[in-house]
């Protein structure tokens, strides 16, 4: 499942389960998404957003690549550190071909 480059898929936390919706209906087990699909707060851990939408889409066993452009958005200090210990289902991607790459293999 692919959302579309420029436009937002998730307002809210809740949305997650849309992203889950639209894996299973088209039979993926994966999403590649892109920045502005996420939640406005999602790159900011203090907001809590990106700990609800990842423990959503990992209890339904997604993997989840995200495309940010370098530039694209602001990351809370540690964001990155808490991607690597997400890894094995979660990764930052700065191409699209990188993340669907990740998601394949």
């Amino acid at each position: 499942m692919e959302g579309p480059p420029d436009q937002p898929l998730m307002g809210k936390v809740e949305d997650a389960r849309l992203i889950a919706e639209a894996c299973f209906s088209s039979g993926a087990r994966a999403a590649l998404l892109y920045a502005p699909n996420m939640t406005a707060n999602f790159f900011d851990l203090s907001s809590g957003e990106a700990g609800e939408i990842l423990q959503k889409l990992r209890n339904y066993r997604l993997r989840i690549a995200v495309v940010c452009p370098p530039g694209a958005v602001q990351f809370s200090s540690r964001f990155r550190e808490v991607e690597g210990e997400l890894s094995d289902f979660f990764r930052i991607f700065e191409t699209p071909e990188g993340a669907r790459e990740w998601l394949r293999g």
